[in-house]
């Protein structure tokens, strides 16, 4: 799919379809949009009347238009109050239009909607929305399901000498289709091993540097709590850190770790009844947006340091799992009780933080599939940001706000603390089954002890069971834009 920026006016432009985004208060057609209708022989307005378009926030409509005229459809994006008008409101326009165009069966596609912040801002929202819902994940498939025409080209009405942020956008776009492989692939494809070869590709294309720390490694590095988790796998684990390094002196240095679990059985606190122990091989979603935004940092090689880490194993069962009741020591020599073998991300992500806090970065953020109790309080499509650090959580509000990927800031309720302690070590691993989320922060906090942290549980938005705005069914690649916006700022 090729993508063109031009300084065509919409009533001049030409091909299968032009897609028109129209806000709430202009269905009755002012100014330009009713030259247009008047070109396009009234099918505007016929249009808006017939299927009661009302302008919201990602309605749409179509049409065939007269065989006169140079275009053959015509498509209505809302685009809800122009009060409320955001990047992320065009790229879901975009990614309407996208959907819609294609379904129609349109090889040419023109996108005419209003520039928000800077035209450079406005050109990557749109491609971004358009590749994003386009993508489709087809590598298990014996047969694609897809039968019909592809979007061959997409022009972006307005927007000319933007070339660059289409380049950005698809870069981008890049990183957030290998998370979601890496979460849609199941456990028998995506392992340790598999996601070591991965990284060692990354490292190999984009000029990173790498280091695998095996088993030994980690055990000389004091890492039980990581260990302990991974010791009923018959697959080895891998402790992965990536390193972008600019070419002149960075800016400044980052991390970014994520919670790198290639299965999640539960261990002896098997995962039964509703608990879709069947989707488990999403629980490295952290550890997949990591990635996924390593490769695009990777192509757009900006002039921050990043390193990206994570610990990557399976929780699994056998005669040398984890007992409920074991005591393991973290590489900070701090001791878990182990309450819970199915609360098993933290004690890898404890010892992820230990080191990463040893590497001298000015910050950095760990991202999981932590908590159902996450979910339950912000729902599917939105992840819990926890940061003792404003500063921090404020670069990370203001990435969310510009990529459109939700976070909520939660509290750390420090005396919540209490319900981790335990008798005969430091602290469990889990507390009480109100505030779950908050206790799990702040069990991570005990591993960090001087580098500004954030910790995002983003169990909810990693995966949906529908097609929905720039998203389909399947794997999300949730965070990859967000971090990649964090790193740029």
């Amino acid at each position: 799919m090729e993508f063109r920026v031009i300084d065509t006016p919409r009533i001049d432009w030409t091909g299968d379809a032009l897609a028109v985004g129209i806000f709430e208060h202009e269905v009755d057609l002012p100014g330009e949009l009713a030259q247009l209708d008047e070109k396009l022989a009234g099918t505007l307005k016929e249009l808006i009347e017939e299927t009661e378009f009302d302008g919201k926030p990602s309605s749409s409509a179509s049409s065939r238009v007269g065989s006169s005229s140079p275009i053959r459809k015509v498509i209505l994006v809302g685009l809800g109050s122009s009060e409320n008008l955001s990047l992320d409101t065009l790229r879901l326009a975009a990614a309407t239009a996208g959907r819609l165009a294609k379904t129609i069966k349109c090889k040419t596609l023109g996108i005419s909607l209003p520039v928000f912040e800077t035209p450079e801002a406005t050109t990557q929202a749109l491609v971004e929305g358009v590749e994003l819902a386009l993508y489709q994940d087809n590598r298990f498939k014996s047969e694609t399901e897809d039968k019909g025409p592809a979007i061959e080209r997409v022009e972006l009405l307005g927007l000319a000498g933007t070339e660059d942020a289409i380049t950005r956008a698809q870069n981008i776009c890049s990183g957030v289709f290998l998370a979601r492989e890496l979460v849609a692939a199941p456990a028998n494809e995506i392992n340790p091993i598999t996601m070591a070869e991965m990284a060692e590709a990354l490292a190999s294309e984009y000029g990173f540097d790498i280091e695998i720390l095996e088993k030994e490694d980690c055990e000389k590095l004091g890492m039980g709590a990581f260990l302990g988790v991974a010791q009923a796998s018959d697959l080895p684990p891998k402790f992965i850190h990536l390193t972008y390094k600019p070419s002149g002196t960075p800016k400044r240095k980052l991390a970014i770790i994520g919670k790198g679990l290639t299965f999640d059985s539960g261990g002896l606190n098997l995962k039964v009844g509703a608990s879709s122990i069947e989707m488990m091989k999403t629980d490295m979603g952290g550890a997949g947006a990591t990635f996924g935004a390593a490769k695009a940092i990777g192509l757009l090689k900006p002039d921050v340091e990043v390193h990206f880490i994570s610990a990557v194993t399976e929780n699994m069962i056998s005669g040398r799992a984890m007992h409920p009741g074991d005591f393991l020591t973290a590489s900070n020599g701090k001791t878990i009780e182990v309450n819970n073998t199915d609360a098993e991300g933290r004690l890898t992500l404890a010892d992820a933080l230990v080191f990463t806090d040893k590497l001298g970065v000015d910050a950095m953020v760990d991202l999981a599939t932590l908590t159902g109790a996450c979910v339950v309080a912000l729902g599917n499509d939105i992840a819990g940001l926890w940061s003792p650090n404003d500063d921090l959580a404020s670069q990370l509000e203001t990435a969310s706000k510009s990529t459109g990927e939700k976070l909520w800031r939660m509290p750390i309720e420090e005396k919540y603390f209490e319900g981790l302690k335990a008798v005969h070590a430091d602290m469990k691993n889990t507390g009480p089954r109100q505030g779950g989320a908050i206790t799990a922060t702040l069990f991570l906090k005990q591993f960090v002890e001087k580098t500004p942290w954030a910790h995002l549980d983003v169990a909810g938005p990693v995966w949906t069971d529908k097609d929905s705005g720039y998203n389909s069914t399947g794997a999300t690649g949730f965070a990859v834009r967000l971090l990649v916006d964090w790193v740029l700022q």
